[in-house]
């Protein structure tokens, strides 16, 4: 039966695949904790701009509401007219692209990370997340790695995928099931 010893864990491989560096990172959550990951009244502008700074690829009319966390803006892509809700959670080891129209409701979680229960050393895993134009993903909902919404896919309040969702399809529960077509 397998072990697991965290003593053994080491992500020095992904560090090492990244080309970001610590000083980075640390401004990069100081800023973000002032004006992204905060209940001030910052106005959407400079969360867009400060965003952007970091190497965020923001559209035109995206509306980013108070208390989000984003793991690392270098990574992100948020295309046009799209909502991020209150306290939703971009963990994005890696890159997450999110169409136009799009909304995240609050408290989501888009996870791009995971670890690998088969060895002993725990070892990280990431995938990437793509959410296509016109998909909502509800509140409390969670989006695992290597996840593709496809266009106007639906993910119900406190969902979890770990798959695609197809076009025009509604899904709910855990694990997210097709429940029924979006018209």
């Amino acid at each position: 039966m397998l072990k697991i010893d965290l003593s053994k864990f080491d992500n020095r491989d992904y560090w090492k695949q990244q080309n970001f560096g610590k000083l980075r990172i640390f401004i990069w959550f100081m800023a973000s904790n002032v004006f992204i990951n905060s209940y001030l009244p910052v106005p959407l502008l400079i969360k867009i701009v400060i965003l952007q700074i970091f190497g965020a690829k923001i559209g035109k009319a995206v509306m980013i509401k108070p208390k989000v966390n984003i793991k690392y803006p270098w990574f992100l892509e948020i295309g046009d007219n799209t909502w991020i809700g209150e306290e939703v959670w971009i963990d994005n080891l890696c890159p997450v692209k999110i169409g136009a129209n799009v909304c995240i409701s609050q408290g989501a979680m888009l996870l791009t990370g995971n670890h690998d229960y088969k060895k002993e050393t725990f070892d990280l895993i990431t995938g990437k997340i793509i959410l296509e134009d016109g998909v909502w993903i509800g509140a409390k909902s969670v989006v695992c790695p290597n996840v593709i919404c496809f266009s106007h896919a639906v993910l119900t309040v406190g969902s979890i995928t770990t798959k695609n969702l197809e076009s025009y399809q509604v899904y709910q529960g855990n694990p997210a099931t097709k429940i029924r077509n979006r018209v």
